[in-house]
């Protein structure tokens, strides 16, 4: 099959990596740099330093030759983008391609999932969601991972997994859209509290209660939305938030490790090449809570601090503050 994968960041740029070993792959990238340099160079050292990409791979920056051609179509841009850049790959898109979207978090305004959009903007098209405890350095340096592939096809979904499997690289299968899309949106505000934990420098105890914690809440929100409690349990729940939590290597944790030494978010935003999807997705979760009537404390405070209404200090003091909810366990 040929395959395109829209954005050139990190995770985009692993995954085109990967497909391009076991099928022809074209890389979308905004930046003509970026797509000579991965043609020509094999390298994407603005996002992925230090690691070789398959010589397989090509990229452009050429939307409608991304897509044209494309037999599965893989996007990976940021939630905020997500919308715009499909809307323009649309008529490039032949009909019934399937539509992966590897972009954790919720559109602003809509509070849509991101298959949520694809079927809007691409009705006709199987969508599926690629989530998981996957940070893209590890899978680049050939260490062993696991990712699930949720669609509501069985068909689509054996046949993308195929597609997308590769060596140390495993994928699942899982009907359960929601339940997927929703563990991998919050799991991102639950790491900017697990990272200012350790700015703080409050302890192990506290970082395992509030991932602990956390977890409850994805899963709350989860099962309110129509979720099934052991998706969130599984890789695209707990697993993928274990890693986002305690990894330097993920983005939000390490947001919210600096928010916790005491630096701003705008100074730690603009030294950033990629989005901390997490900052702006906690306000968003609050509104769907509110739709759903679930509580969501760890994302509330995350919220309070990312607007400024709070000091990561004063967020852990309500973290840890005496309350009377059963254990999440």
């Amino acid at each position: 099959m040929n395959v395109t994968v829209l954005g050139s960041g990190s995770w985009g740029t692993t995954m085109a990596s990967l497909a391009a070993t076991r099928n022809p792959t074209l890389l979308w990238a905004r930046r003509a740099e970026t797509a000579d340099e991965v043609t020509t160079r094999h390298t994407n050292e603005r996002y992925l330093p230090g690691f070789p990409l398959s010589r397989q791979l090509r990229a452009t920056v050429d939307l409608d030759e991304a897509c044209a051609g494309a037999d599965v179509l893989v996007v990976a841009v940021p939630s905020a983008n997500f919308r715009a850049v499909l809307a323009e790959a649309a008529p490039s898109v032949r009909p019934w391609v399937p539509v992966v979207s590897l972009t954790k978090g919720l559109e602003r305004g809509s509070l849509l999932r991101m298959t949520q959009v694809v079927e809007e903007l691409l009705p006709g098209h199987p969508a599926a969601a690629l989530t998981g405890p996957n940070l893209a350095r590890e899978i680049m340096a050939g260490q062993a991972a696991a990712s699930v592939l949720a669609t509501k096809d069985p068909g689509v979904a054996a046949a993308l997994q195929a597609v997308l499997t590769h060596r140390m690289f495993r994928v699942y299968r899982n009907h359960d859209v929601i339940g997927c899309e929703v563990g991998g949106a919050l799991k991102n505000v639950i790491a900017i509290a697990a990272g200012i934990a350790e700015g703080l420098g409050v302890g192990d105890n506290t970082r395992a209660a509030v991932i602990t914690r956390g977890l409850a809440e994805l899963t709350r929100l989860g099962v309110a939305m129509g979720a099934q409690p052991q998706t969130l349990a599984g890789l695209a729940g707990m697993g993928d938030l274990i890693a986002t939590c305690m990894s330097p290597l993920s983005r939000n944790r390490s947001v919210g490790e600096q928010l916790g030494r005491g630096r701003n978010l705008p100074d730690i935003l603009a030294e950033m090449h990629m989005v901390a999807e997490g900052v702006g997705t906690a306000g968003l979760v609050l509104e769907l809570a509110d739709r759903w009537g679930v509580e969501l404390p760890i994302c509330r405070e995350i919220d309070r601090v990312v607007r400024g209404d709070a000091s990561p200090l004063e967020a852990y003091r309500g973290l840890v503050a005496p309350g009377h909810e059963a254990d999440p366990g």
